[in-house]
């Protein structure tokens, strides 16, 4: 029995899982985005992914959707998944008992897990029951995929996009009036950014001019996590972030009793505020984090070295003064530019992220 298969064969089945796993952007964490095929016979005759988290993994939905007269292809056939499967008890049990179960004799795995509890014991526990296992097939494009999982589990911080939109001479804005910058389609995307990621972040200036509701309300998905920086509770109770239509924390050092999702967060402001935040959102398994403050806040991210990448959309407006966009240094590369109407936005990527 030839298990085997050929390079170009394997870089197809696997980005066929980055596909799949793909489709659950934003409804896996704290969970990555896992996609399983299983081949035999020269034939896909399984496949899934990780939906939710708390639902079954990638691998168990493959091997259920295998059909009743293939069943019996599983002990020569080979797997693929884009992340090691799990071999520890969750809130589902281990994908590698399910594998060693099923008798399948190959899989083949795109990424390591971060995860302290998997962290190569996935490949040991199957090896040692006899599997044969490859690693590391498609592994720069399986770790981008997770970019989100394996940040926080690596630098113990929440992947960290910063957004802002400005003037095309470099202006956020003017003090005291509000200028809008984004078309109706750009705002849509901002929305299903939204939804991609965990948590969203705005300073109190930010809050209290533009009264932002920050969730997602343009595209059909979750709202994130609403985290808002007020020192002294200026922001009026009346402003949308104390709706209480989504969890919300209120980092601030004169904390009121929480309610209805609505959560005070002391913080010592005497202190460095952002590792402090970057502190919490790893204790509460916020994976994922976009700064959509001020231009000072902003640059107090930049300064810090806490982003991993920017998307800057850019206006024809021209604004000749006012408040003054980040300025941005070596350490980002130009990642790709996309245009809407009149507006484009600018994807910068961290050297080395």
């Amino acid at each position: 029995m030839n298990i085997f298969v050929g390079m170009l064969d394997k870089v197809y089945y696997m980005n066929r899982c980055i596909e799949l796993a793909q489709k659950a952007i934003g409804d896996t964490s704290p969970n990555p985005m896992v996609g399983a095929v299983i081949v035999a016979e020269g034939r896909i005759i399984g496949e899934g992914y990780h939906r939710c988290c708390g639902e079954p993994h990638a691998e168990v939905n493959a091997i259920a959707s295998v059909k009743k007269e293939d069943l019996h292809l599983l002990q020569q056939a080979t797997l693929f998944v884009n992340l090691e499967p799990c071999s520890h008890y969750g809130k589902t049990p281990p994908c590698a008992d399910l594998i060693i179960e099923k008798k399948i004799p190959h899989v083949i795995v795109g990424s390591l897990d971060p995860f302290p509890e998997v962290s190569g014991r996935g490949i040991k526990r199957l090896r040692e029951a006899g599997v044969f296992v490859e690693t590391n097939v498609c592994g720069k494009e399986c770790d981008e995929l997770n970019k989100r999982f394996f940040t926080f589990y690596k630098k113990k911080r929440p992947y960290i996009f910063l957004k802002w939109a400005q003037s095309t001479d470099g202006f956020m804005g003017r003090q005291g009036e509000r200028i809008i910058f984004s078309t109706q389609k750009t705002l849509s995307l901002v929305h299903q950014m939204r939804h991609n990621e965990d948590a969203i972040l705005v300073g109190t200036n930010t809050a209290i001019e533009d009264n932002p509701s920050l969730t997602c309300r343009l595209v059909d998905g979750k709202n994130p996590i609403r985290l808002v920086l007020d020192r002294n509770l200026r922001i009026p109770f009346t402003h949308h972030l104390y709706d209480g239509s989504c969890r919300t924390v209120i980092f601030t050092e004169k904390p009121l009793p929480s309610t209805k999702n609505i959560e005070f967060q002391r913080l010592d402001f005497s202190k460095n505020i952002l590792n402090q935040i970057m502190q919490y959102c790893y204790e509460n398994k916020i994976m994922s984090l976009i700064v959509e403050g001020g231009a000072t806040l902003l640059d107090s991210f930049l300064y810090e070295g806490l982003c991993d990448e920017l998307r800057v959309e850019v206006s024809p407006i021209k604004l000749g003064d006012g408040i003054r966009a980040p300025m941005l240094d070596f350490v980002f590369t130009e990642e790709i530019i996309e245009h809407f109407d009149n507006n484009s936005i600018i994807f910068y990527r961290k050297k080395n992220a």
